[in-house]
Order: structure tokens, then sequence, then C-alpha cells
């Protein structure tokens, strides 16, 4: 596992899969999703449940996060526990675990602890010396201009899955382009999360795929 720092908060690499993949598994990716869906789904508390002769997700209820007594802990207490860091570290990996399957990046299904293809790793702060205890209540609002860069980004990266998935189909490969935009426009999507909910850092994330300022 990479080391992070504080220059440094956030560290993203998936394994390019130099190989064919498979194919029928690609064609069915949103259906051998399912499973692993309905877990992240319940650990974020939006359970899959079936209602008038339909499947429906319920609103989450429970955030999957550790977000409001970690905003209250930096501010009142200066500290940021280990076991919350490690939750939201673990969730923020497996996470990235799914989205990496469904994003075609890899044919290996997600393992809910092994790390498999996907290296994260987040920078574990000293509250009393690299976060302002107020800034946790103004990053969301602060990294608004991220959201609408991201909003664009997003769909450029549905995009390029799409024609992933078309390609693998006929070739049984991953464009290695494509591949690399898909995984720094979700690197992007960790930056922000990191900075305005996970509270890691008071360092703003760059406007670009470089990382940050």
């Amino acid at each position: 596992m990479s080391e992070v720092n504080s220059e440094k908060p956030t560290d993203l690499s998936i394994d390019y899969p130099d190989r064919k993949l498979n194919r029928l598994t690609t064609f069915f990716r949103f259906i051998t999703a399912i499973p692993v869906l309905i877990i992240l789904g319940s650990l974020f508390g939006a359970p899959f449940f079936w209602e008038q002769g339909m499947w429906h997700w319920k609103l989450p209820a429970i955030p999957a996060f550790i977000v409001g007594p970690t905003a209250l802990m930096i501010l009142f207490k200066q500290k940021y526990p280990d076991w919350w860091f490690d939750w939201n570290l673990n969730m923020t990996r497996f996470s990235t675990r799914v989205f990496s399957y469904l994003a075609l990046l890899t044919d290996v299904y997600p393992s809910t602890d092994d790390p498999q293809a996907v290296d994260l790793d987040l920078y574990y702060p000293d509250p009393s010396e690299d976060l302002n205890r107020w800034m946790p209540y103004v990053k969301w609002f602060l990294a608004i201009p991220h959201y609408i860069v991201l909003f664009f980004l997003n769909i450029a990266g549905t995009m390029a899955m799409i024609l992933a998935w078309f390609s693998i189909l006929f070739t049984g490969r991953y464009p290695k382009k494509l591949f690399n935009f898909v995984v720094e426009v979700y690197h992007w999507n960790i930056r922000v999360i990191s900075y305005a909910f996970l509270f890691i850092t008071d360092k703003y994330p760059a406007f670009s795929f470089d990382g940050w300022r």
C-alpha cells in the first residue's frame, strides 16, 4: 500500500487488465453486480426491496460514512477517532472496488475486504495540526465548483464506459486511454469527497487530474 501524506492526501491506482476480459460478464455487468450492489446499498442505508411488482431502492436513512459526528469531534475535541477513519477508509475502498467492477475496469468480482486490483489509500490527519476545527462546516459549500465540473466529467466518464463496453465485447480489451481517463475521473470524485465530507484534509483539490494544489 502506498504511503499518502498531507501534500497528497489521496492515492488511487487500479491495475490495468493487460489481458482479454470476460465478454459474457461484461455484457451482463449490471445484472451480475446486483448482489454486491445490494450489500453496498444496505451499508448506505438504502436497502433493496420488492413492492408493487417492482424492485426499489429505499432512500438512505443511515449514512455509510461517519460525517456528522466527525465534524463535531473535530470542532469540540480536535480529534478524528482512528476507528472512524478506518471505517470511512474501508467504505471508500469497498465502494471503489464496486465502481471498478461496474465501470468494467476489472472483471474480477468485488471483494468486501480484499484489495484485489484496486489500491486506494487516504491520509490520516492530525486534527490539531492539519485541520481547522471550523472548516468541516463550510467545505461542502466551498466544493460547489467541483460539483459542477464533476457533473460534466462524470457524463464524459459514463460515455467512456459505454465505448469500453463495446470495445470489450468486440475485442476483449479495455482501451488503455479510456481506462486511464475513467480512473482519473473517479479519483477526482474521491478527492472532493475526501475534502468535503470525510474531512481528512483542508487542502483544496486541484481542478486537474494532477490531484492537489
